[in-house]
């Protein structure tokens, strides 16, 4: 703790040095350069940590990506080899799960090579330890991923890539910065004086409005839809956000599973932002790439066979293990809880038909 502590200082004294030397900075910046020291030094994940992911309330969860995957590989033509790959993932739970389930179609277990985006230290250890049998391949970014069809998969991930803000004054949206507060130590919010570049990206909004821009979100759109187009495969992604852009300050740090000051202890909070998925989705259909969805997360799981592997399990389960499952699979798709803040979105080659899931009458 006292290593953590001296970590989360220093990066506070760094910033405010760069702040003072050069400037305000963006909020993208401030979140890319705390995102960057926070998942190095911590493992944030649990009930000890500062969040809980859905593979961590629930194994169904994983499962039911597995057998997604390998649903999907059979109908793609079942390329050999695939990548599998995951961006951010966590301690390897969902994939652990996933590719438990997916040795149901043992040609596909054949066939596929685990590749993991993840830039953590910390957390490469944690999933090279679980996922040992697999032996993954670690990458910075997607770049590095050979050129071969591809099934990606993406759970909760979009919505710590970092962000922009803008506020509606007058006629013109002025970007929100991070400066040095008055007492030239700690951080606060200022507004750029100057109108910005950028309001051609940004909704209609009203005075006093907050708009938010994920420009790495949108880069990631565009380089999956050019590689899926031009390689073959999908990729999943699972998220909170919102369907259609609007306005709205949706940033939010959480530290032991509560709301903390954004700007407070740079380093100690989980950063985050609701996903816009239509910008997300509309660059990787300008490159190219086939889009399906958003579905709400409860008619994705509930499709896929929620209940019936819940009473799969419920067969052989203790009382209390019973409780887990049915509260676990509760939380997952009650509208009250993440079933429908938290949205899916597949990406495909285009003219690809619907993967399973997305064959929905209603979201």
């Amino acid at each position: 703790m006292a290593g953590q502590a001296a970590q989360i200082s220093a990066l506070a004294q760094r910033l405010a040095q760069r702040i003072r030397a050069a400037g305000p900075i963006s909020i993208a910046e401030y979140m890319d350069e705390v995102g960057a020291s926070y998942y190095a030094a911590h493992d944030p994940f649990g009930a000890a940590g500062d969040f809980i992911t859905a593979p961590e309330v629930s194994q169904i969860f994983g499962e039911l990506i597995g057998a997604w995957c390998a649903d999907l590989w059979e109908r793609l033509g079942a390329p050999d080899p695939v990548l599998l790959v995951e961006l951010g993932p966590g301690r390897g739970t969902l994939m652990a799960d996933a590719l438990r389930a997916a040795r149901v179609v043992p040609a596909f277990m054949r066939a596929l090579r685990l590749h993991l985006v993840e830039r953590s230290p910390l957390l490469r250890r944690v999933q090279e330890e679980k996922l040992r049998a697999f032996s993954p391949v670690f990458h910075d970014g997607i770049a590095t991923l050979p050129q071969e069809p591809m099934l990606l998969v993406a759970n909760e991930f979009l919505d710590a890539l970092p962000i922009r803000q803008f506020e509606r004054r007058g006629a013109a949206w002025h970007e929100r910065r991070v400066v040095l507060a008055s007492d030239g130590e700690s951080l606060a919010f200022a507004l750029d004086p100057q109108p910005s570049l950028l309001a051609a990206h940004l909704p209609d909004g009203e005075e006093g409005a907050i708009a938010e821009l994920c420009l790495a979100a949108a880069a990631l759109g565009a380089a999956l839809g050019a590689r899926l187009a031009a390689q073959g495969g999908a990729a999943l992604f699972i998220d909170y956000g919102y369907v259609a852009s609007a306005c709205g300050d949706t940033l939010q740090a959480l530290r032991s599973h509560r709301p903390h000051a954004v700007l407070a202890e740079p380093g100690s909070a989980d950063l985050t932002a609701h996903v816009d998925f239509a910008v997300f989705a509309a660059a990787a259909r300008a490159a190219s790439a086939e889009s399906f969805g958003p579905v709400t997360q409860s008619a994705f799981l509930r499709s896929l066979g929620l209940e019936a592997r819940a009473a799969q399990l419920l067969e052989r389960a203790t009382p209390a293990q019973a409780e887990a499952i049915r509260s676990g699979c509760q939380r997952l798709i009650d509208p009250a809880s993440m079933g429908t803040l938290f949205k899916v979105l597949a990406l495909g080659k285009k003219g690809a038909p619907a993967p399973a899931g997305f064959n929905l009458d209603t979201p």
